[in-house]
């Protein structure tokens, strides 16, 4: 349900009609063979398309309005191989409503020292070309990533790549519809938003549903239906052995079953992306939807729990940008904290809803009794996160702006056995250490819901928070605590002078 070929990059190269046709024909051929080498490598997810050398504005503009009315163009990868005159770029820039990218390179790597002469200088002079052109950029307040270095580097396909990853996720959720059954949970404030600002910033349409329209989709399967998506369940996990055949407890597993399949068919039909649900609002439902979001998560959807519809957004968001990589990208929260001082570690759990995409090994398929929500005991998958270098998101409204807060951590192996713990579960040290990064995330006013991923790094969401206009607050092995204060006072002060 993520597909990247519905998007695609346009491969845009400036240059002027001074040098003469024979070195147009030379600019146009280098950007050939510059995207065509970026379209070979395998850290760029989406297609890049080789577009006509601009020349001139009007040319320019055309090829924006172009670019603005494409629904595949998810962005542009700007170049000026030669010296571009950049005021032939204003119209274009201020018109353009699609992310862009500014690659400085040049064709050549290395200077033929021997040889070189001005016909040469003329032809390869980005150095001279990217400046001009990035002087306008920067004069417009023009929001972009630079890249810089030589085209066939690994390090540079990589940062487009990171690029690319974050266009693509905001080319998504332009149309995409995010389900919410029920409102959030009582009282809680960090899952409360404006849900139209949302909307024109991060593009997700927010709508809301009641219980009944999911049960309607539940009741249209039956037992064929039901009993070969438990057949599913019992091929794909370690079953306890009550939910397996013939035991005691089957007859639960069936039921979550029936919720997965008419969850899928509800988000299936009305072409939504991410969902959200709570244990306030269960009628009709006979226990608290578990391995239901979990498997759904797993194939791409984004999900939040108690109503948290801007967390839903981020998890769907970080999946598409996380297509293709390994790791894994699930909905968390910072549950629990061991705060021993020779080693402190977060516990980062959910009452059921951890995605197995970061599974260490085979879930296993398990139920127990939940206290809350008044329903039937819930079928769940548990397990412990795979270890590695992994980063926590969340976006959250202050009122006149939206702020994301990405923070690095470690997921580590649990240092003991978690046996009467029925949840799946990651256990990670934060960057710099717990104490500063638990007091940053607060002083910062994250949500006590993220997005966990072991499959995207800070850069990605960087490049994404950079396309839709948010500020960005990163916490990480440099973070200081007075640092971080000041950041916010100035952010806060620049934001509310600029309006944004």
């Amino acid at each position: 349900m993520i597909d990247p070929g519905s998007s695609n990059l346009w491969f845009v190269t400036g240059s002027q009609h001074l040098y003469g046709d024979e070195t147009l024909a030379l600019v146009a051929d280098n950007s050939r063979q510059i995207a065509t080498a970026l379209n070979e490598s395998p850290h760029i997810p989406l297609d890049i398309v080789v577009r006509p050398v601009m020349t001139g504005s009007d040319a320019i503009a055309a090829l924006v309005r172009e670019a603005n009315a494409d629904p595949q163009c998810a962005g542009l990868i700007l170049w000026m191989h030669t010296f571009s005159p950049a005021r032939m770029w204003i119209r274009g820039l201020e018109e353009l409503n699609k992310p862009y990218l500014h690659l400085h390179t040049q064709f050549a790597r290395d200077l033929p020292w021997a040889t070189i002469d001005m016909d040469y200088m003329n032809a390869h002079q980005s150095a001279h070309g990217d400046r001009e052109f990035g002087h306008i950029a920067s004069r417009l307040r023009s929001r972009r990533k630079i890249v810089a270095g030589d085209w066939s580097e690994t390090r540079v396909a990589e940062r487009i790549g990171a690029w690319a990853r974050a266009a693509f996720a905001v080319a998504d959720a332009a149309t995409a519809r995010i389900a919410r059954f029920g409102d959030n949970m009582r009282s809680v404030a960090v899952t409360e938003g404006d849900k139209v600002e949302f909307q024109r910033v991060f593009g997700y349409d927010v709508e809301g549903y009641g219980l009944g329209d999911l049960v309607a989709h539940i009741e249209r399967f039956g037992d064929p239906e039901i009993e070969a998506l438990c057949a599913e369940y019992d091929d794909t996990y370690e079953m306890a052995p009550e939910l397996r055949p013939g035991g005691d407890r089957r007859q639960s597993l069936r039921d979550a079953a029936a919720i997965e399949l008419g969850l899928r068919s509800f988000l299936e039909e009305g072409r939504f992306v991410a969902f959200t649900d709570t244990f306030e609002n269960l009628h009709g439902l006979k226990q608290l939807p578990g391995i239901a979001p979990q498997r759904i998560m797993a194939d791409g959807y984004g999900f939040g729990a108690e109503g948290d519809w801007k967390t839903a957004a981020m998890v769907r968001a970080m999946k598409v940008m996380a297509h293709g990589l390994e790791g894994g990208t699930s909905f968390m929260e910072d549950y629990t904290y061991h705060l021993d001082p020779d080693g402190s570690f977060a516990l980062g759990a959910h009452m059921l809803e951890v995605c197995p995409s970061i599974a260490k090994g085979t879930p296993r398929c398990e139920i127990h009794p939940l206290s809350i929500g008044g329903k039937e005991d819930p079928v769940r998958l548990v397990f412990n996160a795979a270890p590695g270098p992994s980063v926590n998101a969340s976006v959250v409204d202050l009122g006149d702006r939206f702020r994301m807060t990405a923070a690095k951590v470690e997921v580590v192996d649990p240092p003991a056995a978690m046996p009467n713990l029925p949840v799946a579960r990651s256990v990670w040290k934060p960057e710099p250490d717990l104490p500063r990064a638990a007091e940053a995330w607060i002083l910062a006013g994250g949500s006590h819901h993220s997005c966990h991923s072991r499959a995207l790094t800070v850069e990605h969401l960087e490049d994404y928070a950079r396309i839709v206009g948010v500020e960005l607050i990163t916490i990480n092995e440099s973070t200081d605590m007075r640092d971080l204060e000041r950041e916010l006072l100035w952010n806060d002060a620049s934001y509310r002078l600029l309006g944004r």
